[in-house]
């Protein structure tokens, strides 16, 4: 037990000692208490018994526990209300803006989500507005001061409070998630010329978007409930939450939010430069700059442009690019050891990719150097509808008279190592968190959670699992009609394989997802299983598995595990189970019907972009071009193509070597416990072996050493900063970049119908802008 001084008390210094117990952070509520948790003070406070090591100094953020309880406040106040007009009036309307911008985002040269942090700041801004403007009970306003009915109180009840902002937050970052089946309906316009019914398309669309919520419930007790189960990147909306409605009175709290929204318009101003005025600041090479006509230095040096080089020594001043992108990895919140493994298989991946290509191994030098299509031999664009007959299934006739198409080398090697990353996260899991999942699950029915966040929960109703249960059933059965209903190909026994698979492998890499923020899709072993058991069929192949967004198989786990993310936002915060779940049902409807809506209005407008190879800045059909060429090589060529012996047919093979990597680095730890094998993620620096291998890649060096800078020297030497202010920064950061995007979308980046194109100069040249040399052309 620690002895650690009270420097602060009511602002006076004290000598005051309290004891903490590190046994009590996960020990029953009364425990903590004589410990003096329950006491520890708002998380804004400038020092706190909890903070403080044996001399008095802060130490830094590095466990679960310090995420749990010095990050997160523990305050709660059952009384506010949740079901406001507030409430209901932006959640739809944020959850309809969202899914718009998702859709959008789609569409990119580089994969971008929706910000939780943007939509958690537009709506705090539109939640004070209308406390400001609509007539309650208890306004401050005389004229608005109205007599205190139930129906007053509905409409404003008071102050906007961080339980109808958590709430309107779920809602519109469930619609913000892609629909998974857009991948299939995109697919199926631009390269079979199908135009899907429009009922078919969104009922499936809706289905794909709640399948997986029975098993969010069954996960629940091990992926949501422990302390263990950080989601580390979580911690900037947790923290925004707290500087926006907990400690008004403090002049400290007052400070944070000043940072937060200088920080906000500041970048918002900024992006308009990379994103639009100086595109050069996307990604400046020297390199390049010093040998303009050389297409090797393009491959390894340039990255400013869609599917153009490896970004290597480039700088980026583009935060779209720099910071998470609305995802999970980000370089001012994701832990350290996550980072540095993923930017190892990065180091991996560029010595991978130039020696494959300088070797012409697999005829590399005969295809682009980064490229989602298939191939001719000779390097020409593979007509993939000459080899299907007119129910796209294939042909084995027409096949022998084109031949099997090849994959630009950096497509295989990403293959390659998406398929080992499954092997090495099964392993991966079983040594080092089995244990863990298993004690929970052994003991779930005569053990409760010790969690003090879950254990403020239980004032609150649960979610019984029968409700999980109904909506699994009722959307299993529905994808399932509508499989056949759009004629996919997909028989019943394949849809349940589908299934089956995302549920096997939800506590392998969902684990992976609650503790160090990262989770890759399981795309290539579900392409393996949907070639093998629906062979010849690529649009069959689309219904089991799709590429990064997918529907029926990896969606599911995909889904599940957003699912489970909120579901912990919710315990973090303390908003009541019940109205989680029904935020999030009602989130993933609407995303579902806009999805197709604004999915249909981009292919219309843009469809030679999309299918072009490095389409533009603006617009990018990458995400979809991945999609079709692995159903095409996975739906109807995966025996001739991936058979051993097959010209791929290394590749499967590749699942059963990932298994081997994680032993050498436990043991290793277990000889050397001191040496910090235990930090190295190995499905982490596997699976980004093929990291570089789309979109715009001049920002990785830059995220490298900001995520040095931030998890390392202000973590360790700057922990108070760290602390206060470090995710609140990543928060205002990710929050008005996309604001800037979505400003920009509409008014001159073609979102609205017509783009607006900045005139060229020096920092928007034609061609490339960081001024390499233009390969695709």
């Amino acid at each position: 037990m620690a002895i650690i001084e009270r420097k602060v008390s009511e602002g006076s210094i004290t000598d005051e000692k309290v004891q903490v117990s590190s046994d009590a952070l996960d020990g029953l509520p009364d425990l903590a208490e004589k410990r003096g948790l329950n006491d520890i003070g708002d998380v804004s406070e400038d020092v706190r018994a909890i903070d403080l090591d044996e001399s008095g100094k802060e130490r830094p953020i590095e466990t679960e526990q310090d995420y749990a309880l010095r990050l997160v406040s523990l305050d709660d106040d059952p009384s506010l209300p949740i079901n406001t007009a507030r409430t209901w009036f932006l959640s739809l309307g944020l959850a309809c803006f969202a899914a718009v911008l998702g859709q959008l985002f789609y569409f990119r040269p580089q994969t971008v989500q929706v910000s939780g942090l943007f939509l958690q700041v537009f709506a705090f801004i539109l939640g004070r507005a209308l406390e400001t403007v609509l007539p309650g009970p208890n306004h401050n306003v005389p004229r608005l001061r109205t007599k205190n009915t139930r129906f007053w109180r509905f409409v404003n009840p008071g102050p906007f409070n961080i339980k109808e902002h958590v709430a309107i937050s779920i809602m519109s970052t469930t619609a913000s998630d892609q629909a998974a089946a857009i991948s299939v309906f995109a697919a199926q316009d631009l390269y079979y010329h199908i135009t899907v019914n429009p009922a078919i398309a969104i009922f499936t669309l809706i289905a794909s978007q709640l399948v997986g919520y029975g098993l969010a419930g069954l996960a629940r007790d091990y992926l949501v409930y422990p302390t263990w189960a950080v989601y580390p990147f979580l911690m900037p909306q947790i923290q925004l939450f707290d500087a926006m409605h907990r400690g008004k009175g403090m002049f400290l709290q007052k400070k944070r939010r000043v940072f937060f929204w200088s920080v906000l318009v500041g970048i918002f101003v900024w992006e308009w430069f990379p994103e639009y005025i100086a595109p050069t600041l996307t990604g400046i090479s020297i390199v390049c700059l010093a040998a303009q006509k050389s297409a090797w230095v393009t491959r390894v040096f340039g990255g400013a442009a869609g599917n153009e080089g490896l970004g290597m020594f480039a700088l980026c001043f583009d935060w779209n690019y720099v910071g998470a992108g609305g995802g999970a990895i980000g370089s001012l919140f994701t832990p350290l050891a996550t980072q540095l493994s993923l930017y190892s298989g990065v180091v991996v991946c560029i010595l991978a990719f130039c020696f494959c290509y300088s070797q012409n191994v697999w005829h590399a030098q005969n295809f682009p150097f980064l490229s989602q299509l298939l191939f001719y031999e000779n390097g020409t664009e593979y007509d993939q509808l000459s080899i299907l007959n007119d129910d796209f299934t294939l042909n084995t006739t027409k096949l022998a008279q084109q031949g099997l198409p090849y994959y630009a080398a950096s497509q295989t090697l990403t293959q390659l190592s998406r398929t080992a990353y499954i092997g090495t996260a099964v392993t991966h899991f079983f040594i080092w968190h089995f244990k863990d999942v298993w004690d929970v699950v052994k003991n779930v029915r005569t053990k409760e959670c010790q969690d003090l966040h879950y254990q403020k929960m239980k004032v609150y109703k649960e979610v019984p699992l029968w409700w999980f249960g109904a909506v699994f059933v009722v959307t299993f059965a529905l994808g399932l009609g509508l499989c056949y209903a759009a004629d996919s190909g997909l028989p019943w026994w394949g849809f349940l394989v589908a299934i089956i698979i995302s549920a096997v492998f939800v506590p392998i890499l969902g684990t992976l997802y609650a503790t160090v923020g990262y989770s890759p899709s399981l795309q290539f072993l579900v392409q393996m299983v949907g070639g093998a058991m629906v062979p010849g069929r690529p649009v069959a192949n689309m219904y089991f598995t799709l590429s990064r967004n997918s529907t029926d198989g990896f969606n599911t786990y995909s889904l599940t595990l957003s699912l489970l993310r909120d579901l912990k936002l919710g315990q973090y915060t303390k908003l009541p189970p019940r109205a989680t779940f029904t935020m999030q049902i009602i989130g993933g409807i609407i995303g579902g019907v806009l999805n197709y809506v604004v999915m249909k209005s981009v292919i219309a407008g843009n469809r030679a972009i999309l299918l072009d190879v490095q389409g533009t800045n603006v617009w990018s059909g990458q995400q979809v071009q991945s999609y079709n060429s692995a159903a095409i090589s996975w739906g109807a060529l995966a025996k001739p193509l991936y058979a051993p012996g097959a010209r791929y047919g290394f590749i499967p093979w590749m699942l059963i070597a990932g298994l081997a990597v994680p032993i050498p680095f436990y043991l290793a730890h277990r000889w050397w416990p001191k040496l910090g094998f235990n930090y190295v993620f190995t499905p982490v620096v596997v699976a980004e072996l093929g990291y570089l291998s789309v979109g715009i890649n001049s920002s990785w060096m830059t995220s490298l050493a900001l995520a040095v800078f931030s998890q390392w020297y202000l973590r360790k030497r700057r922990p108070r900063w760290f602390r206060k202010y470090n995710f609140l920064l990543s928060a205002a950061l990710d929050g008005g970049t996309q604001i800037m995007v979505f400003v920009y979308s509409f008014a001159v980046g073609g979102a609205s119908g017509t783009a607006v194109l900045f005139p060229n100069w020096a920092l928007n040249p034609v061609g490339n802008p960081d001024y390499c040399l233009r390969l695709s052309d």
